[in-house]
């Protein structure tokens, strides 16, 4: 038996994370279907595969996972679980990304959620919160469509100029 699909999501086991080209409209009409990030629906599917190299996914992997002691770049997780929790509330998953000037490289920003007539935008961290240019760039260059942004990592509450710091595990109520 054959299964077609007809978006990325239709499988209901990944998360589609599509560019919205400018942010300052609707988030929906500026969907760029050609540009997307994607993201596993089961987060716990996603830790057993970043460590499928190994003969067993043992559970002292998840123990220092959870104790934050894993060697490893966990920022995808992050975002991964990131991306869960605001599709469980029910929403769509943005992001935006666009050139540096006078650079090779692009900003970007992680998600943007649509908060009546204005978005939020959210920079995900897995550790630290030293460098966040694309969310300031981002405000900068969009602020009277922007109603907070915010950086969202293991650290406590805090503010600089107009972001907001926050830790992970508040992204359901920042949700709401």
């Amino acid at each position: 038996m054959l299964f077609y699909l007809k978006e990325p999501g239709d499988s209901k086991t990944i998360l589609p994370c599509y560019n919205s080209t400018d942010p300052g409209a609707s988030l929906p009409d500026t969907k760029d279907f050609d540009s997307y990030k994607l993201y596993l629906s089961d987060t716990g599917l996603f830790v057993t595969l970043m460590f499928i190299d190994r003969p067993v996914t043992e559970n002292d992997i998840y123990a220092k996972l959870l104790s934050d002691k894993l060697p490893a770049n966990l920022g995808f997780l992050y975002e991964n679980l990131a991306a869960q929790m605001i599709a469980a509330a029910g929403r769509e998953l943005y992001y935006h990304t666009w050139e540096k000037h006078g650079s090779t490289h692009y900003y970007e920003v992680d998600f943007l959620i649509s908060e009546g007539s204005k978005i939020n935008a959210f920079e995900i961290k897995s550790s630290g919160t030293g460098k966040h240019e694309s969310i300031k760039q981002f405000y900068k260059k969009y602020s009277k469509h922007v109603r907070n942004i915010y950086l969202l990592s293991q650290k406590d509450v805090s503010k600089e100029e107009n972001l907001l710091f926050k830790p992970f595990y508040l992204i359901p109520f920042l949700l709401q």
